[in-house]
C-alpha cells in the first residue's frame, strides 16, 4: 500500500471537512470518514506512516494540518478492532 497515495486521500477528506465552520465538528468528521469506509489495512499504514513521521510530513508528502489533528485525536477510534474468530454453532446447543 503506497503511503504517499493515502495522504493524497487522506488531504482530500481533510479539504472536504475544511469548509466546515466547526473545527471540531471537522475533525471529528475526518475521523469518522477513514474509521468508516477505509479498510483496517488503509488505516494501519496511515497510523504507521504517522509513527514515522509524527509530524505529517515525509519529504513532499505532507499530511494536511487539520487531517493531522484528526489523526492524531482520534487515533485509538482508527486502530481496527479485532474480532474473535468465528465458531460453527450447533442448532440447540448451549452456549457458554
Amino acid at each position: 500500500m503506497d503511503p504517499h497515495n493515502l495522504i493524497r486521500m487522506a488531504n482530500r477528506i481533510g479539504d472536504f471537512f475544511e469548509a466546515m465552520p466547526d473545527r471540531p465538528e471537522a475533525i471529528e468528521g475526518i475521523a469518522s470518514h477513514i474509521q468508516k469506509f477505509w479498510e483496517p489495512r488503509m488505516r494501519n499504514e496511515l497510523l504507521a506512516y504517522l509513527q514515522r513521521h509524527p509530524d505529517g510530513i515525509d519529504g513532499d508528502t505532507i499530511l494536511a494540518p487539520l487531517v493531522l489533528q484528526a489523526v492524531t485525536q482520534y487515533h485509538d477510534r482508527l486502530l481496527p478492532r479485532m474480532t474473535a474468530p468465528k465458531t460453527a454453532t450447533i442448532e440447540g446447543a448451549a452456549t457458554p
